[in-house]
């Protein structure tokens, strides 16, 4: 078992028992639990929140029951779990209003935050200085929980960019106006932020992918797998594989391979847990990626709408 070990596991739909079984088996199969929290940590589950969308509309954001299935095993394990991300639209609260969250989290004792107060960074060894979430940092543990997806800009998410959702507020759209007019240092600013906070595991949801496009509003696809381990770029590489992509196409994975880093060789990544057998070969991507790079325009209409989201939001009586 090495940093590089990626396990998977079957999981055909969100049945609430049989998701929690798949995932006890996923983490059994890279060592347990035990293996990247301790008892009376505080734990940051990291879903993708992107935009008040229900799960019964499309596969947008990370599905319920796998959010309800981790936070409830790192209670039963005796940790801290709290839910937390800083969406493009809305907040995390909104969000998980929209997927029916709020009450089971509370029952269970688990906070939902928003991760805001961003403290100024330094990510990769000369990269720039970045505003990420002091409630992601001062977490003892981050468990990272994408959902697998095509997107309009990079072709597919899944492991790397969920990390993205970190940097606090508007301050992701002005990174994607800073940088998004160069794709590759777009991209190595994503993996940087990923490595910088160092998520303990990733655990990606792939039982119902989105594809066609992205990062929301395409169409769902069945895939009946969880998929992750400790090293987000392996993770991604064996996705690839399970899709029947080549690496070199998706610019994350490209641009990893520019900067030498490592878990990108399929044939040096251990996989543990179900057989992969054949691929996905018909996964359906964007036939062209738009820009990465939003004007400044777009960067103050999104910053506008975001406020009139949020003025709308009623207070809540008590907060989780």
């Amino acid at each position: 078992m090495t940093d590089k070990t990626v396990a998977l596991v079957r999981c055909h739909d969100y049945d609430p028992d049989r998701v929690a079984r798949a995932i006890v088996r996923w983490f059994d199969s890279l060592g347990g639990i035990e293996r990247f929290v301790k008892p009376g940590d505080t734990v940051l589950i990291k879903p993708n929140f992107i935009a008040p969308r229900s799960h019964k509309q499309d596969p947008t954001q990370t599905h319920p029951e796998m959010i309800l299935a981790v936070a409830r095993l790192l209670k039963d394990f005796g940790a801290r779990p709290f839910v937390g991300d800083s969406p493009g639209w809305g907040d995390a609260r909104i969000c998980a209003e929209a997927l029916e969250l709020v009450e089971p989290l509370k029952k269970l004792g688990v906070p939902i935050r928003q991760l805001d107060r961003p403290r100024t960074r330094r990510v990769g060894r000369h990269g720039p200085r970045v505003g990420l979430s002091a409630v992601a940092m001062e977490a003892d543990a981050i468990i990272n929980l994408p959902k697998l997806k095509a997107h309009g800009q990079l072709l597919v998410t899944l492991a790397v960019k969920n990390m993205f959702g970190c940097v606090s507020g508007k301050r992701k759209a002005l990174w994607h106006y800073r940088r998004g007019g160069n794709p590759a240092k777009f991209c190595q600013l994503l993996i940087d932020i990923c490595y910088f906070l160092q998520p303990a595991v990733t655990l990606i949801d792939g039982i119902v992918a989105m594809e066609r496009t992205g990062p929301s509003g395409g169409t769902s696809r069945p895939l009946g797998w969880l998929i992750g381990g400790p090293d987000p770029l392996s993770c991604e590489t064996v996705c690839c594989r399970l899709l029947g992509i080549d690496p070199e196409r998706v610019p994350i994975l490209r641009t990893a391979g520019q900067m030498q880093l490592d878990g990108l060789d399929f044939d040096r990544i251990e996989l543990v847990g179900d057989p992969l057998g054949e691929s996905c070969s018909d996964f359906e991507l964007p036939t062209t990626l738009i820009p990465i790079r939003f004007s400044l325009r777009r960067v103050l209409r999104s910053k506008l709408r975001q406020m009139w989201l949020l003025a709308r939001k009623p207070k809540p009586a008590s907060s989780t």
